[in-house]
């Protein structure tokens, strides 16, 4: 669509791969963590970084070949979230992200997706001026949850 990149004066849009799946949210640290085992999920100078949802409703019914078997009726399994996250445009390292979440997934059939995406990277200028940014006003809140009132180490 744009090619490459796209750039703005305080954003560059890098080709990556957006990873998008779905779990019961029990599931969700163990699979994730295993992702981290394989790539630090970076995004600037932060690691770690995905999008769970809130919780929906999955709804299926398994056919012939299910592990549970053929059922007649819908399911509709509550407490079920979306994880999404970023990853270089690296095929092999998305083939064994995938693998990974497979093999750590409670589904016979796991739903996950992959797209190519252009995605935000700041170019780090100055922000200190910007009365926007969390840092510069007094709703940060890290500082307002954390036990000692000051948010302990910034990551």
């Amino acid at each position: 669509m744009f090619g490459q990149e796209l750039e703005t004066g305080s954003v560059r849009m890098e080709r990556m791969l957006l990873l998008t799946f779905h779990a019961p949210v029990e599931d969700i640290d163990r699979i994730v963590g295993a992702v981290i085992e394989i790539t630090p999920l970076t995004m600037g100078s932060y690691d770690s970084n995905a999008y769970q949802s809130a919780t929906g409703i999955e709804r299926y019914r398994p056919l012939e070949g299910a592990a549970a078997g053929p059922e007649t009726d819908l399911r509709k399994r509550p407490g079920v979230v979306a994880v999404s996250f970023e990853l270089p445009a690296d095929r092999q390292l998305a083939g064994r992200v995938i693998e990974a979440i497979f093999q750590t997934h409670s589904y016979q059939e796991p739903v996950i997706r992959l797209h190519e995406i252009l995605a935000s990277r700041s170019k780090g200028l100055d922000d200190s001026a910007n009365r926007n940014r969390w840092w510069n006003t007094t709703g940060d809140w890290k500082k307002a949850n954390s036990p000692s009132g000051t948010g302990g180490s910034e990551t």
